[in-house]
């Protein structure tokens, strides 16, 4: 009997994931087959860097993964499928209602921690998950991180993330309130902020469509509706030598260094780059 006769009821794993990626990317799926080993990782137990060592997949796993590669297929983010979206250090919860916290973003985040010295008083605008909020209170020793979200589903994703984390204050708020975290006017250290700024009437993936709450992805008719009043606020409870940094859409590679520098607050107003040369972020220094 050849070996692989012992276990006629088993599937190989290695053909499984041809037909799932094939299959995710008859969809149109981004990224069908880092999508197909992430999922069956996730049913299988194992993180995605040993699905190589496994040969065969059992009957109720295999039921599993062709359920969720099924959904997956329409469009659901895997996030959702997965219940969690990594971020830098993190695992975090998501689902319908708040933001997946998206790769370049992370660049951000990196930004402002190299920034934070021991002590300081950080703010998260528009904070979602909690992805950078977190991810500064993770990888530096802030005296404070304050997390700032509007949207009541988001914010409970983000107090589930937060829970643990000691010097995180999770506030709910409207960030273009200029009167927003009054009792740290001018005393915040940095300032960050991943803001909705996609121009209204973008075409989005389906995933952003259908799961992303519209609210944290589409900015206005020129993508800078909430850039301009956070801006406003940024100047108003930075301390005179702390930073900021903003997200962006790529098209707005010039528009927010023109906006920081035109409001007067700032100086040091520098542009950068994500990882495939597209504007991501903008930073500055208040006066």
């Amino acid at each position: 009997m050849e070996p692989h006769d012992e276990h006629p009821c088993r599937a190989r794993l290695g053909q499984v994931l041809a037909t799932a990626s094939a299959t995710l990317a008859d969809a149109g799926v981004e990224s069908p087959r880092v999508d197909a080993e992430l999922l069956a990782a996730h049913v299988l137990e194992v993180p995605r860097g040993r699905l190589f060592l496994i040969d065969e997949i059992r009957p109720d796993e295999l039921r599993r993964f062709t359920a969720l590669v099924g959904e997956r297929a329409r469009r659901i983010p895997l996030q959702h499928l997965l219940g969690a979206a990594a971020f830098r250090h993190l695992e975090l919860s998501v689902g319908d209602g708040v933001f997946i916290p998206r790769p370049e973003t992370e660049l951000l985040a990196g930004w402002g921690i190299a920034l934070t010295a021991d002590g300081d008083t950080v703010v998260d605008l528009c904070s979602g998950s909690g992805a950078i909020a977190l991810s500064v209170a993770d990888e530096a020793r802030p005296g404070r991180v304050i997390a700032v979200e509007r949207s009541p589903v988001a914010l409970s994703f983000l107090r589930r993330n937060a829970a643990g984390f000691d010097s995180v204050d999770v506030v709910q708020g409207d960030v273009t309130d200029l009167s927003l975290l009054s009792d740290v006017r001018g005393r915040v250290d940095l300032l960050l902020c991943n803001p909705p700024y996609v121009p209204d009437g973008t075409t989005v993936p389906p995933e952003v469509a259908d799961h992303d709450p519209a609210e944290a992805v589409f900015g206005g008719a020129d993508g800078l509706s909430v850039i301009r009043p956070v801006i406003a606020l940024a100047a108003a409870l930075v301390r005179p030598g702390g930073h900021v940094g903003i997200e962006h859409d790529d098209v707005h590679g010039a528009a927010v260094p023109a906006l920081l520098r035109e409001h007067g607050a700032f100086t040091e107003v520098t542009a950068h780059r994500d990882l495939a040369g597209r504007p991501r972020f903008t930073t500055a220094r208040r006066r």
